[in-house]
């Protein structure tokens, strides 16, 4: 007859060992280094790196690149003319620390067959949860920084489409200011990216007959010069396109310091668990200490007009 409620399964093996793991910093940093497919997009996008002082960065905005006076003709013994280097507008951002905790009971660890796994499913939940936040937070940054735009032929979902042709045109709207930019990369959503892969004009100027291709199982990671990075459509602020130059458009500046007891990863999330023995479990959480800096708005353009 069933036993109700069910027994818990039985374990012999591991449970002291997911244990010993959780008061141990290096070997909580150690498993979250195997879980591979946790990235932040927003790196990707602000590829630069600061510190913060004091819990906050300043730095320029839209430093320009070239002197205000003109190079003029120096007669042979004569002084050279001298200029005043411009800087741009200085800006001042705050760090904000954005984090979550969870509880890993004991009959959570004991009633699953691999302890191993109930672990990594709640690193996996946290670390998930602030990835979206950081991801939305810092696409959104960009988009309200972003004020140029460059319209698209048509609709990317319709035969008129011409994907490839709005691709650079917005390249060239960067290049053309002249500032020193140099597009190399373009962020869509998944929806877009479909229609880019299964787009008829690309494909015809794509290598046939390879296993990069996305008809093989293949993704497009790059497109031209333009590495290719894609977000789910909820992380984004609309659903248009952005073309940009990620080592001139900014940078994440996280509050580098870790405090005692917390582990870091190359995510920058820090992760540190705790015993809460009259709960029997264990209380996991994490944060990440960063504020998106955008230095270069002039290094972006969103291409409008995408929707379907």
């Amino acid at each position: 007859m069933p036993v109700n409620p069910p027994q818990a399964p039985t374990l012999s093996g591991d449970l002291l060992t997911i244990h010993r793991l959780l008061q141990s910093p290096t070997q909580i940093q150690r498993r979250l280094q195997t879980i591979q497919d946790l990235r932040f997009v927003a790196d990707k996008i602000l590829t630069a790196r600061y510190r913060s002082s004091g819990g906050a960065v300043l730095y320029d905005v839209s430093e320009p690149i070239f002197n205000t006076r003109e190079v003029e003709s120096v007669a042979p013994g004569a002084e050279y003319p001298k200029d005043v280097t411009p800087e741009g507008a200085a800006a001042l951002a705050a760090v904000s620390k954005w984090g979550q905790a969870t509880q890993l009971t004991d009959e959570r660890i004991k009633r699953n067959a691999r302890p191993g796994d109930e672990l990594d499913r709640v690193l996996r939940k946290v670390v998930n949860t602030i990835i979206r936040k950081v991801d939305s937070i810092t696409i959104s940054a960009v988009a309200s920084a972003v004020t140029a735009t460059s319209p698209a032929v048509d609709n990317w979902d319709v035969s008129t489409a011409n994907i490839l042709r709005d691709i650079e045109t917005a390249e060239a709207a960067i290049e053309d200011l002249d500032m020193g930019y140099n597009p190399d990369s373009i962020l869509m959503s998944s929806t877009k990216y479909a229609f880019m892969a299964s787009d008829d004009k690309i494909a015809t100027l794509r290598r046939r007959e390879t296993t990069d291709n996305p008809i093989y199982g293949g993704d497009i990671e790059m497109l031209g010069n333009l590495k290719v990075i894609v977000a789910p459509a909820s992380r984004l602020p609309s659903n248009d396109v952005w073309v940009f130059d990620s080592t001139q458009l900014g940078g994440m500046a996280d509050e580098a310091e870790v405090d005692p007891g917390y582990t870091v990863g190359e995510m920058a999330v820090q992760i540190q668990s705790e015993r809460i023995a009259r709960r029997d479990a264990w209380e996991v959480w994490g944060r990440r200490i960063t504020v998106p800096v955008i230095q270069e708005p002039g290094a972006a353009v969103k291409i409008t007009g995408t929707n379907p």
